[in-house]
C-alpha cells in the first residue's frame, strides 16, 4: 500500500461532529499518515494491525474511531486499549477525554498498578465505557470479577513490541482469549517480531495491514548528536551542555533506577531544578512529577527507559542519552519524546570508546549519520553565562519600571560618591551570587578543570591528604554528591592547615530514611559548632551513611552527636577503623583521649564546646594548628615538624 493520506483533512473522514469539533478545538486540521490510512479502516469494523513508529499519531488514529463506533446509552465496557506502562496508559486515556470533551456522559477509566484499589472498584461500578490499562492490572479485575468484558467491541493492543520486550505477551495473550469471539482487534507496533506476528494470525480476523514506511526511523526534525567520552568526566560534560543550550523541558535518559537518584541529586546540587523518574517511585509522585515538568515547575526529569515510555511532553526539547541504550528500539523511543507533533528537538548521546559498536548499530538501523559533538570549553560556558546576564538586564529595563530603584542609586552615589558603573557591578554580584560570570572564578564553569580524568571526588570539605588518610569503606549501592558551587567567605580548611588529619565516621541514617547531604551537614555543623567547609567526603548507603571529620574529636561531643536526629532517625555515630568497622562508644572515648595524651586533663569548669572555641582562637593568634584537648596549644617540640601528632576536632 502506499503510504500517502487518503484523506487530506480531518472533514473528509466520516467521524461524528462531535468529534470533529473536538478536533477543532485541540487544532487538528490534518491527518497524518496512520491516522488517515487507519480511521476509515476501524470505522468499517474490520481487525487491523498497524506499524507506525512512536510520534506519528497512533493514539489518535484508533481514539477517533473508537469512540465515533460507542454506544454512549449504554455505559459498559466497549473499548479496552492495553498499553505498556502507567504513564502511556495515562496519555492514551488523557488524549480520549480531550477527543471526546463534546459527548455528554463519557466516561473513560485508566487502570495500573500502583493506584488505589478501591477507587477503580467504584468507578467500575458506576459504569464506564472505555478502559486503558496495562496488562497486569487489568487480569488482576478481570480475575477478581470486577471488570467484564462480555460488552467489548473493540481490543487496542498499544506498542506490542514494548509489551513482548517487557514480558507482558503472556498476559497480552490470556486478556484476549477472555473476550468475546466477534469483538474488532487493532494492533499497533514499531516493529513486527516473531511473535507479535503470531498474535496477529492466531486472534485477528483477516486482518487489514497498515505500515508507514519512514524514510527514517527517527524523526527528521531531531538533530542528534554524540560526544565521545575522553578526558572529561560525564558529569562535568553533561554541566557544560546545560549551561551552552537553550533548552527548555529536558529529559536524560540512565540505565538503572539507582542512576536516575543520584544523577537527579548531584545536578540538584549543581542548581538544576531536577527529579528522578523510575519505577521505585509510588504513583502519586509519578504523577504529579510528569505534571511539574509539563508546567515548567520542572526543568529536568533523569529516568529509565521503562518510566519514561509513553511520555508526551510538548516543552521537551533535549533528550540526553547520559548512558548509551543496549538496543536500537531503546534509542529510537528515547528521542521520540522530543521533537514531536511538528516541533524540532535536539537528542545527545555519550558514548565511550569502547561503546562504537553500539553507536556504529544505531546509526545503520535509523539510517542517518550521528554528528560529532564538540564539548563547548570553560570560555564557552563562561560567555554563555554573561550574555544570559546581559539578557536578564535588558529583559528588566523592557518590563519594568525602574523609577524606585534609580532613585535609591542616585541617592547611595551622592551619600558615597561612587561611580555609577561601581555601583552596578555591586548590584550584579548580588544578583549573580554563587554563579560568577568568568572562568576560572569558581562554580560551575570551571568545575570540569578541576575534576581529575576518569572520576570526580565529591568531598565538601577538607585536603587531599586528609581524604587520603581517612579509611575508604567500599563504596557499593553508595552516591557521593557535589555541595552547591560556592565562595567561602572563609579560608578553605586544606589552605590553612594542610596538614589536618581526617577520620572516617558512620552515621545510622541513609536513603531507606530519606536523607539528603544537606540533612546530614547542617546537623553536624549546627550541634557540633563546626563550619560545614571542614566537614568532608559524604556518602550515603541504603540504611547508614559515612562522613570524614577532622581527627580527635572530643568525648563530650562524641556522645551528644550520637543523640542527635536527623531524618527522624538517631545519628548513633561510631568512628571506622582501617577495614571499615565500626568502634565501640567505649573504644570511642579511648581513642578520643589518646588524641590528647600528654596534654593535661580538660578543666572541669569549662563545656567542650567552648574549650574548642577557645584553642582555636589560640592556635590562629600563634600561627599553629590547636592539637590535642581543647584549650590547649601545640608548642614545637625539639626534632618535631610544626604541626605533627595527632590533631584536634577543631
Amino acid at each position: 500500500m502506499s503510504s500517502e493520506s487518503h484523506a487530506t483533512r480531518f472533514a473528509d473522514l466520516a467521524l461524528p461532529d462531535a468529534l470533529q469539533q473536538g478536533l477543532r478545538d485541540v487544532g487538528y486540521e490534518t491527518p497524518s499518515a496512520i491516522q488517515a490510512r487507519t480511521i476509515p479502516v476501524l470505522l468499517g469494523g474490520s481487525d487491523l494491525v498497524g506499524q507506525a513508529q512512536t510520534g506519528t499519531g497512533k493514539t489518535a488514529a484508533f481514539a477517533l474511531p473508537a469512540l465515533a463506533n460507542l454506544d454512549m446509552a449504554r455505559c459498559e465496557p466497549q473499548v479496552l486499549v492495553l498499553a505498556p506502562t502507567r504513564e502511556l496508559a495515562i496519555q492514551v486515556a488523557e488524549a480520549f477525554q480531550k477527543y471526546a470533551h463534546h459527548l455528554p456522559g463519557f466516561r473513560i477509566l485508566p487502570l495500573y498498578g500502583g493506584s488505589d484499589y478501591r477507587g477503580q472498584l467504584r468507578q467500575l461500578q458506576r459504569g464506564v465505557h472505555v478502559i486503558v490499562g496495562t496488562p497486569g492490572r487489568v487480569m488482576d479485575h478481570m480475575r477478581r470479577g470486577s471488570l467484564k468484558l462480555d460488552t467489548l467491541k473493540l481490543l487496542v493492543l498499544d506498542e506490542a513490541d514494548e509489551m513482548l520486550r517487557m514480558g507482558f505477551i503472556d498476559d497480552v495473550e490470556w486478556v484476549l482469549t477472555q473476550t468475546p469471539p466477534e469483538r474488532q482487534i487493532a494492533l499497533f507496533s514499531a516493529t513486527m517480531p516473531d511473535a507479535i506476528r503470531r498474535i496477529a494470525r492466531s486472534h485477528l480476523n483477516e486482518p487489514v495491514e497498515v505500515t508507514i514506511e519512514m524514510k527514517s526511523v527517527t524523526n527528521d526534525n531531531i538533530r542528534q548528536r554524540v560526544w565521545m567520552m575522553a578526558g572529561v568526566h560525564k558529569l562535568d560534560a553533561l554541566t557544560r551542555i546545560l549551561e551552552t543550550e537553550d533548552t527548555d523541558g529536558i529529559i536524560i535518559f540512565v540505565r538503572t533506577r539507582l542512576a536516575t537518584t543520584e544523577l537527579a541529586d548531584k545536578l540538584a546540587a549543581r542548581g538544576y531544578v531536577a527529579a528522578a523518574l523510575n519505577g521505585d517511585v509510588a504513583q502519586k509522585q509519578r504523577e504529579k512529577t510528569v505534571e511539574q515538568l509539563k508546567k515548567g515547575a520542572l526543568d529536568i526529569l533523569v529516568a529509565t527507559d521503562v518510566a519514561a515510555r509513553g511520555l508526551d511532553v510538548e516543552r521537551i526539547s533535549h533528550v540526553i542519552n547520559y548512558d548509551i541504550p543496549y538496543d536500537v528500539e531503546a534509542y529510537v523511543h528515547r528521542i521520540g519524546r522530543t521533537g514531536r507533533a511538528g516541533r524540532t528537538g535536539e537528542a545527545i548521546l555519550f558514548a565511550a570508546n569502547r561503546e562504537r559498536r553500539l553507536l556504529r548499530a544505531i546509526e545503520k538501523a535509523t539510517g542517518k549519520p550521528i554528528d560529532k559533538m564538540v564539548l563547548p570549553s570553560v570560555e564557552q560556558v563562561a560567555d554563555k553565562r554573561a550574555e544570559r546576564f546581559r539578557a536578564r538586564i535588558t529583559e528588566v529595563l523592557a518590563s519594568r519600571d525602574i523609577e524606585a530603584m534609580r532613585e535609591q542609586v542616585s541617592l547611595y552615589q551622592q551619600e558615597h560618591g561612587v561611580p555609577v558603573i561601581d555601583i552596578a557591578a555591586a548590584l550584579a554580584l548580588l544578583v549573580q551570587g554563587e554563579k560568577p560570570l568568568q572562568a576560572g572564578k569558581g562554580g560551575r564553569a570551571d568545575a570540569a578543570e578541576d575534576t581529575p580524568r576518569g572520576g570526580t571526588d565529591y568531598a565538601r570539605g577538607g585536603s587531599e591528604q586528609a581524604r587520603g588518610s581517612a579509611s575508604k569503606p567500599p563504596r557499593t549501592k553508595a552516591r557521593d554528591f557535589d555541595d552547591k558551587p560556592r565562595e567561602p567567605k572563609k579560608p578553605r580548611l586544606e589552605r590553612t592547615h594542610p596538614d589536618v588529619g581526617m577520620e572516617r565516621f558512620r552515621i545510622e541514617v541513609g536513603h531507606s530514611h530519606g536523607v539528603k547531604p544537606g540533612n546530614i551537614v547542617g546537623a553536624i555543623a549546627n550541634e557540633a559548632e563546626i563550619d560545614s567547609q571542614y566537614i568532608g567526603h559524604i556518602a550515603i548507603f541504603d540504611d547508614h551513611s559515612t562522613v570524614d571529620l577532622p581527627e580527635g574529636m572530643p568525648k563530650e561531643l562524641f556522645q551528644h552527636l550520637k543523640k542527635v536526629w536527623v531524618s527522624g532517625q538517631r545519628l548513633q555515630i561510631s568512628r571506622l577503623d582501617a577495614a571499615g568497622r565500626g568502634e565501640s562508644a567505649r573504644g570511642e572515648s579511648g581513642r578520643a583521649e589518646r588524641g590528647s595524651a600528654g596534654k593535661g586533663k580538660r578543666p572541669a569548669s569549662k563545656g567542650p564546646k567552648a574549650q574548642e572555641k577557645r584553642g582555636a582562637k589560640q592556635g590562629a593568634k600563634q600561627g599553629e594548628k590547636p592539637t590535642g584537648a581543647p584549650g590547649k596549644t601545640a608548642g614545637k617540640s625539639p626534632g618535631k615538624k610544626p604541626g605533627a601528632g595527632k590533631k584536634s576536632f577543631r
